[in-house]
């Protein structure tokens, strides 16, 4: 399945906040961000509008990430990183029998949820990130070990995130399961499954690469916080 707009991959925030996810946007005027209590993300299509965006989301959340190019940013603050992603896109269904059960989290499960998330990847997921999109997980003797679910959406793509194994329950092939039944949700849909990887992450990319995704290409992610 090929999409026809694939080049809004290239400002994935954006085209989110634009579209499917644009209830969640803060919208300052060539640069969107998501509402911080849900998401820490923004997007430009104005690389001038990044100067002031910054400056003024700084005044409601700490430190939150610019995807894409390059912003600018006032001298109060600073980037703090920049991560370089391999975008990575799935055409087609993966085939792959899942033979472990998977549950829909529901709102009873966000405390549990936001915690094995931020034991393994801290920094960003939010109190409200679940309401993005549809989290699911596995439980063992009730324990939430596992879970896969989706961030960013736009009319066409929907993004896979927080995939995330508790570290005492790798290697059982729960995400490889999650991610399963993910992708053959989203793509029932319609729509094209796309997912962000640091690029140092080699397992990880393996593993996507194993299920049929391509990488697209590199997209950087800048961490930006308030200058102390």
């Amino acid at each position: 399945m090929k999409n026809k707009n694939e080049n809004k991959l290239d400002n994935p925030v954006w085209h989110s906040l634009s579209e499917s996810h644009s209830a969640f946007a803060l919208d300052y005027d060539g640069t969107k961000f998501y509402n911080p209590e849900y998401c820490p993300f923004g997007g430009f299509i104005k690389p001038e509008s990044t100067l002031k965006a910054a400056k003024q989301y700084a005044s409601i959340s700490d430190s939150f990430f610019i995807v894409g190019e390059k912003p600018e940013i006032a001298d109060s603050l600073k980037i703090v990183k920049e991560l370089v992603c391999l975008q990575m896109v799935v055409p087609d269904k993966i085939q792959l029998a899942i033979d472990t059960e998977i549950v829909k989290l529901t709102e009873n499960h966000n405390a549990e949820l936001l915690q094995l998330v931020n034991l393994v990847q801290p920094g960003y997921f939010k109190p409200k990130t679940p309401l993005l999109g549809n989290y699911y997980g596995i439980f063992k003797e009730t324990q939430l070990v596992a879970v896969t679910g989706e961030r960013m959406k736009m009319n066409d793509y929907t993004e896979v995130s927080a995939i995330i194994t508790h570290p005492d329950h790798t290697g059982k092939g729960y995400a490889k399961q999650l991610i399963t039944a993910v992708v053959n949700r989203i793509l029932d849909e319609n729509k094209t499954p796309f997912l962000h990887v640091v690029e140092s992450n080699i397992g990880a990319i393996s593993l996507y690469e194993k299920l049929g995704f391509r990488t697209r290409r590199k997209i950087s992610f800048w961490n930006i916080s308030k200058k102390q």
